[in-house]
């Protein structure tokens, strides 16, 4: 059994690496911003006691000091996932309210285990394809996207738009955290994991039908209804099982070999169309129009096979995803 920390753990991925966690034997604690939210986690998961699952309140995560205390424990941490991040569109200052806290949020952490968590071996932080993909390369069918590519993104860039600032915050607050080990040469190894559109089964007493990470809400939109006329497109073309992806957190942990490498994790290619045709077989009452949101005529390509060979993920499937994921998100109403 390995002590853990874990922040942002009402977050969507997180939750699911939390379950992971718990299903595989260890202590976990994790941040939380409020009571409720704890209470959340704690209805969601009620059959572990205080040793197995325990939190602490980190009310803002760009504060000078936010996980100073929270890093300290006894027993003492070994692995540390950070997959905290603000995303919101309802901010007046892009830098101050968005980019800031992502970036000081990482580093922040990173300082209070090189401070006060010596005994900690291993940080895997949740980072995304965002802070892979080049707009300007687009779905050019010549170039593989893997590990070794960047986000060209700029601050300049990032204040534009809050696409582009999301852009920006996992790009920016990924290589800061790379940069301090690299300057700071701590005694914990780094490790990143970087998905795409994350779909996949929600934990109803977590979530409301208006609090769904972005990816999910084409699948409630379609099952209520509201993709009878057209069916957009997907700005992205790959996606990941939200259970694919917390398993590679967990084994990025656990696996000497995926110390200092970034990871991306992705099934491979969907169309909101594939989502669309299957909906109604699971659903057959649900009206969604036969047309649009079609895979575009040119892609990128892509390479998973770090992760397929040095985490030994084997990705589920979109249908098997769209069975599991169905049910949940009836259960808030959809």
């Amino acid at each position: 059994m390995t002590r853990v920390l874990l922040t942002g753990g009402s977050g969507f991925i997180a939750v699911h690496v939390l379950e992971t966690l718990l299903e595989q034997g260890h202590s976990v604690v994790t941040t939380v911003r409020s009571e409720t939210k704890a209470q959340m986690l704690q209805d969601t998961f009620p059959n572990y006691g205080k040793d197995r699952l325990d939190f602490v309140y980190v009310a803002d995560i760009a504060q000078e000091g936010a996980f100073d205390e929270a890093v300290k424990s006894d027993p003492p941490f070994e692995w540390v996932f950070h997959t905290a991040s603000p995303f919101h569109y309802n901010f007046t200052d892009t830098k101050k309210d968005f980019l800031d806290p992502a970036i000081l949020g990482t580093t922040g952490i990173l300082k209070a285990i090189k401070t006060s968590a010596p005994s900690v071996k291993r940080v895997v932080i949740t980072s995304s394809f965002a802070a892979i993909v080049s707009p300007e390369i687009g779905n050019n069918p010549d170039h593989t996207y893997s590990e070794n590519n960047w986000s060209p993104v700029t601050l300049e860039k990032a204040m534009e738009d809050p696409t582009k600032g999301y852009r920006g915050s996992k790009t920016f607050a990924e290589k800061a955290a790379w940069d301090f080990v690299e300057k700071e040469q701590p005694s914990f190894q780094l490790s990143t994991i970087n998905p795409p559109m994350v779909f996949g089964p929600i934990h109803p007493k977590m979530q409301t039908l208006d609090t769904l990470n972005t990816s999910n809400i084409r699948i409630r939109d379609m099952m209520l209804g509201q993709m009878q006329d057209e069916v957009p497109a997907s700005p992205v073309s790959i996606w990941v099982d939200v259970r694919d992806v917390a398993l590679a957190h967990v084994r990025a942990a656990e696996r000497p070999e995926a110390a200092g490498k970034r990871f991306l994790v992705t099934a491979g290619y969907f169309s909101n169309r594939e989502i669309a045709d299957e909906i109604p077989k699971l659903l057959p009452d649900v009206n969604i129009a036969s047309q649009g949101g079609e895979f575009p005529d040119k892609c990128f390509q892509y390479d998973n096979s770090r992760s397929r060979d040095i985490l030994g993920i084997e990705y589920r499937s979109l249908k098997d995803m769209l069975k599991d994921t169905i049910p949940t998100l009836q259960a808030i109403g959809a």
